[in-house]
C-alpha cells in the first residue's frame, strides 16, 4: 500500500473541512514559528536548570516529585479548528508509526499474543525528541512523520515537541472526559545512574501527556541489583499493577525509561456467559474461557477478499473496539501476512448491521523496547550510544531502555443471561457474530479517533 496516497488522502479531507479558509499545511501547525525561534536562545538557558535523582532506595517521595506532579499547574488544551487540524493529523501519524512497530512486534512473537499502544509508544518518541539535539532530533523528526514541505533546513523546518504533546494531551483527555466505565492512565519512570543531572525543563516537558511522573536514581553497574530495585519500584506504585517490568540492564546506561499505559473498561452493555465457553487457539488446541454477549446496532463488513470480517462496537462513551476475525475456513496466520495494515482501508466502508457479538472476556497485556524494535527496523544507532540527547543532561547519556508497556482490559459487571440466542424475543433479525479462534484488536478514542492499542489474542487465558 502506498502510504503516500494515503497521506493525500488525509490531506485532501482535511483541506475540504477548512475549505472556507485560507489553507494550512499540517507542518506548520507543529513547526516552531519566527517568534518562537526569536525565543529559543533563552529557552536554551532555561533549559541548563538541573536537578539529580533521589535514590530509588529513599524512603521518602523527593519534593521535585510532588511539584511535577500538580496538575492543578497544567491546562487542557482547546480543541478549536485548528486544534481539530492538527489532531487529525497527528492520529494519522500515530497509526502508521503503530502498525510499523506491529509489524516488528508480529514477527517477533509468532503465535503469541501481542499487545502494543501506538499513541503511547508515538509519545515516548515525541519525549525523547525533546531531549534531542542536532541530527539525532532531526532523525526522530523523520521517524514521527513530520516532513518539513518547504525542504529547507532553517528553525521553522523544525517541529516544536510541546505542541506534538499537547495533542497527545488532548487524545488523554478525551478517553478520560466524564466516563465512569473505564479508568485509563499513563505513569513515565525515569531511572538515571547515580549522580547524573536531569534538566528540569525537559521534566517538566514530559508532563501533559502523562498522569504520574517518578525520576529516581539506580546503581547501574550492578544489572541484576538494579533490576530487582526498578521492578520492586514499580510494582510498589502501582499497587501491584505492573510487575516485572525488565529482566536486564545495560552496566554501562546513563539513563532508563519506562513508559505504562494501562485501560481497564466495565462493558456494561454486555452479559457474562453463565458457562466457559470454546476457543480455538490453534486447530488442536481448544481451551474455554468466560464470554461476553452484547447485542445492537453495530458497524460491520465482510472484506472483497472473503477472507476476514470487521465489526466496530462501542465499548464506553469514549472508546471503540474493533475485532477482526478470519472467516469462510480462513486462519489468522494466513489472513494477517496478507493484510496490509498499514493502509487503513482495513477501518473503512463499515455498515450498520443488527449484531449479537460473543467475545471473550480480555485481559491483555504486552511489553516492548523501543530500542529492539528500532534495531528491528534497520534504525539501531538512533537511540543508540551515539545518541546527542544533551537536553535531558549536561552529562553524555546512553541509554538502556525505552520501555512501552500496554494493559487492556474488558469485562462487564452486566447480569448473566441465558445461553440459548432464542431467549431474546427482539422482533429484529441479528447476524451472530462469535469470536472463538485467534482475532485482531484495536481500540480508539472515539472522536478524534486515534489508535490507543493495537493486538492480536491467539488464546484469552495467557493474557498477563
Amino acid at each position: 500500500m502506498n502510504l503516500a496516497a494515503d497521506l493525500l488522502c488525509l490531506l485532501v479531507c482535511l483541506t475540504a473541512v477548512t475549505c472556507d479558509r485560507v489553507y494550512v499545511h499540517p507542518f506548520t501547525l507543529f513547526a516552531f514559528n519566527k517568534s518562537t525561534c526569536e525565543q529559543l536562545e533563552s529557552l536554551v538557558q532555561e533549559g541548563k536548570k538541573t536537578f539529580v535523582p533521589v535514590s530509588i532506595e529513599s524512603q521518602t517521595t523527593p519534593a521535585y516529585e510532588d511539584n511535577l506532579n500538580d496538575k492543578d499547574k497544567l491546562e487542557a488544551p482547546s480543541l478549536n479548528g485548528h486544534g481539530t487540524q492538527k489532531l487529525n493529523f497527528l492520529t494519522y501519524l500515530v497509526y502508521v508509526l503503530g502498525v510499523r512497530f506491529y509489524g516488528v512486534l508480529r514477527e517477533a512473537q509468532r503465535g503469541q499474543n501481542v499487545l502494543l499502544s501506538p499513541t503511547s509508544l508515538y509519545g515516548s518518541l515525541v519525549s525523547l525528541y525533546l531531549g534531542a539535539s542536532n541530527q539525532t532530533a532531526a532523525d526522530l523528526q523523520d521517524l514521527l512523520g513530520f516532513v518539513p514541505p518547504s525542504g529547507d533546513s532553517d528553525c521553522t523546518s523544525r517541529v516544536d515537541g510541546h505542541k506534538v504533546l499537547s495533542s497527545l494531551n488532548m487524545i488523554k483527555s478525551l478517553v478520560k472526559r466524564k466516563d465512569e466505565e473505564l479508568l485509563f492512565s499513563k505513569t513515565l519512570c525515569l531511572f538515571s545512574a547515580h549522580g547524573v543531572p536531569l534538566s528540569q525543563l525537559f521534566v517538566q516537558d514530559l508532563l501533559p501527556s502523562v498522569d504520574t511522573l517518578y525520576a529516581r536514581a539506580v546503581n547501574f553497574t550492578n544489572p541484576s541489583q538494579a533490576a530487582k530495585q526498578i521492578n520492586a519500584f514499580v510494582e510498589a506504585k502501582s499497587k501491584g499493577q505492573s510487575k516485572c517490568l525488565l529482566t536486564d540492564i545495560d552496566p554501562s546506561a546513563d539513563i532508563l525509561f519506562a513508559m505504562d499505559v494501562r485501560l481497564a473498561v466495565n462493558f456494561k452493555q454486555a452479559s457474562r456467559l453463565r458457562e466457559p465457553q470454546e476457543f480455538w487457539a490453534d486447530s488442536n488446541t481448544k481451551v474455554m474461557v468466560p464470554m461476553l454477549s452484547v447485542t445492537g446496532t453495530f458497524k460491520y463488513k465482510i472484506d472483497t477478499s472473503g477472507t476476514f470480517s470487521v465489526v466496530e462496537v462501542p465499548i464506553s462513551k469514549t472508546t471503540l473496539l474493533v475485532l477482526l476475525q478470519p472467516i469462510n475456513g480462513s486462519d489468522l496466520e494466513h489472513v494477517e501476512p496478507a493484510l496490509s495494515l498499514q493502509s487503513s482501508a482495513w477501518l473503512q466502508e463499515l455498515a450498520p448491521r443488527e449484531i449479537k457479538l460473543t467475545l471473550p472476556e480480555l485481559t491483555i497485556e504486552g511489553s516492548s523496547d523501543l530500542q529492539e524494535l528500532l534495531a528491528d527496523m534497520e534504525l539501531p544507532a538512533l537511540l543508540g550510544k551515539g545518541a546527542d540527547l544533551s537536553r535531558i543532561s549536561n552529562s553524555n547519556l546512553t541509554v538502556g531502555k525505552v520501555i512501552n508497556k500496554a494493559f487492556f482490559k474488558l469485562t462487564s459487571d452486566g447480569t448473566e443471561q441465558p445461553e440459548d440466542p432464542t431467549a431474546q424475543k427482539e422482533d429484529l433479525e441479528f447476524l451472530e457474530v462469535t469470536l472463538n479462534k485467534p482475532f485482531l484488536l484495536a481500540v480508539f478514542e472515539e472522536k478524534s479517533r486515534a489508535m490507543l492499542f493495537l493486538g492480536r489474542v491467539t488464546n484469552p487465558l495467557h493474557g498477563v
